[in-house]
């Protein structure tokens, strides 16, 4: 697990409060050293250039979202409906205190050629498949989830139905709830997919 310098976490946290307030385009090194009173070649002992901050606050984001939601899994939960529930109000509350993950994690178009920024999204959303995943399975195997569609296009449905409502906030400069709509879309979707009790 990658280990960050006290001053490293600051500048990520800098660069986090940027984006929310001018958006990723406006993420320079110049800017950024500015808003912690850092000289530029001083932020450049701690990262190599913008992208490397990028990927820094992705890494940061992947560690945490790890800890988070690993601490949910050992909490047992009753059901595994009540435990989808709780890693995607985890994620909502997450991305609500800090909107700039979401404007990096959408922002492919912008690091479209840099793969490392790349790879590490596809990482995070890796991630996130598998949790879900194994919840649908442990729901499945439990008889709590219905067998009808299979685990992985059910993982897909779910994460797509998300990631929209998730697109539709970002894009709406957040003013839609996050949470009150996250939930209603997977109220609707353990609707589908929960066995009767």
């Amino acid at each position: 697990m990658e280990k960050f310098t006290d001053r490293q976490i600051e500048i990520i946290e800098a660069a986090t409060a940027r984006i929310d307030r001018h958006g990723i385009q406006n993420l320079t090194i110049k800017n950024l050293a500015a808003d912690i009173g850092l000289s530029e070649p001083a932020l450049y002992r701690h990262f190599k250039s913008k992208n490397d901050i990028l990927l820094g606050l992705l890494n940061y984001f992947m560690i945490e979202m790890k800890v988070r939601i690993g601490r949910l899994s050992e909490l047992g939960c009753a059901t595994a409906g009540v435990e989808l529930k709780a890693i995607f109000n985890s994620q909502f509350q997450t991305f609500t205190d800090k909107p700039a993950v979401i404007s990096v994690i959408f922002a492919e178009s912008i690091f479209h050629f840099d793969r490392s920024l790349s790879n590490k999204v596809i990482e995070i959303m890796d991630l996130m498949h598998q949790y879900i995943k194994a919840n649908i399975e442990k729901g499945q195997k439990a008889g709590q989830y219905s067998k009808l569609i299979d685990v992985n296009t059910l993982t897909t449905i779910i994460i797509g139905g998300v990631r929209l409502t998730i697109l539709r906030w970002k894009i709406s400069g957040h003013k839609s709830n996050l949470m009150k709509d996250g939930k209603a879309v997977l109220e609707g979707i353990l609707k589908m997919i929960e066995t009767n009790k």
